[in-house]
């Protein structure tokens, strides 16, 4: 065990000289991310925690540790003391990204290069709907429609209200990651038929209002209508050369198309004139009878990044790494469209 309380579990012979990478607690595909990341400088030395001992990605790194259970500032002391243990010299967070980018200078101080941008634009792009407004404000794109809700009377308000205009009405929380809150409510999900199909995102609206019932207030939630076409997943990342700006059409299946849509291009080169990210971010549409809204900015890589750099040919999470480090890498898009997929390999752990 580490001084700071980190299980270690394998320490390979060190190189002098060698960057030191880490990543924190990351979803399980960051396995990819690291594979790219020492695809094309082999040399990168790099470390992987995580507070699930069998996650998959312990076997692409070089050095792993098992985390801890800790939130707020009292993660980010030991992010710090972690950092200087182990002289880290690149950090990748992924948990307690937000508090992390609030003590950046305190990384700065020891010599270790954080990969987030400033708390002041982060903060306010992971609250969907500051950054909606922020998206509205500076005329970046088409957000959709949206209610505010944080008791079941506003609930049923806001449903009303926007029943009346689409077709199909969505919700989740505000603070919500991965979508496990999202629900869209259906009232045909009843009777015989719904025993062959999957319920797991649809609720019926009586169902949604007896849940939050049970809460006198409960913690913000977003209504919006349901965009049930195409969804666009735009790997990007601001560079000396040029903005790479990936977009992946996602569907049902494990296939996806690189596409470069106009609308979609011009909207992401507006974000960035606007908003004045450095570090690799993903930005999310979905379609509703041929317009694009956007609908939210990953102030982080997203997991399925090695999809978009392998139909463009462009290693995204390397280039990241070697910008922090003070490196141009070269890259080139031809703007090739491609349909990409991904099939599960075993892995021992």
């Amino acid at each position: 065990m580490s001084r700071n309380g980190l299980v270690k579990f394998c320490s390979p012979r060190r190189k002098p000289n060698m960057v030191r990478i880490w990543m924190n607690h990351w979803f399980s595909t960051a396995y990819n991310i690291v594979n790219l990341i020492k695809q094309d400088d082999p040399e990168f030395f790099v470390i992987g925690s995580n507070e699930n001992v069998g996650s998959p990605i312990r076997t692409v790194c070089d050095e792993w540790y098992h985390e801890p259970t800790l939130k707020d500032d009292t993660y980010v002391d030991y992010c710090v003391e972690f950092c200087r243990e182990h002289h880290v010299d690149v950090f990748l967070p992924r948990r307690g990204m937000l508090d992390i980018s609030k003590h950046i200078q305190r990384f700065a101080s020891i010599g270790t290069k954080v990969m987030v941008d400033d708390y002041s634009l982060i903060s306010v792009l992971n609250h969907k709907n500051e950054a909606y407004e922020l998206f509205k404000k500076e005329g970046i794109g088409i957000v959709p429609e949206y209610r505010m809700v944080t008791t079941t009377e506003q609930f049923c308000r806001g449903y009303s209200e926007l029943k009346e205009q689409y077709k199909q009405v969505c919700f989740k929380f505000v603070k919500d990651e991965g979508g496990k809150s999202f629900r869209l409510i259906d009232n045909s999900r009843t009777g015989y038929a719904t025993l062959f199909k999957k319920q797991t995102t649809r609720m019926t609206y009586d169902a949604a209002v007896a849940a939050l019932s049970e809460k006198e207030t409960f913690p913000p939630i977003m209504l919006m209508p349901y965009l049930p076409n195409e969804e666009i997943s735009v790997d990007c990342l601001k560079t000396n050369s040029g903005i790479i700006m990936i977009p992946r059409v996602k569907g049902a299946t494990r296939v996806e198309a690189i596409r470069y849509n106009p609308d979609i291009l011009a909207t992401c080169q507006r974000f960035f004139e606007r908003i004045p990210l450095e570090m690799p971010c993903n930005i999310q549409f979905k379609y509703l009878e041929g317009i694009p809204y956007m609908l939210e900015v990953n102030t982080r890589m997203s997991g399925g990044v090695q999809m978009a750099c392998l139909g463009s040919g462009i290693n995204i999470p390397n280039i990241a790494v070697n910008k922090l480090l003070g490196i141009d890498k070269h890259w080139t898009n031809n703007y090739e469209e491609k349909q990409v997929s991904h099939i599960e390999i075993p892995v021992v752990i």
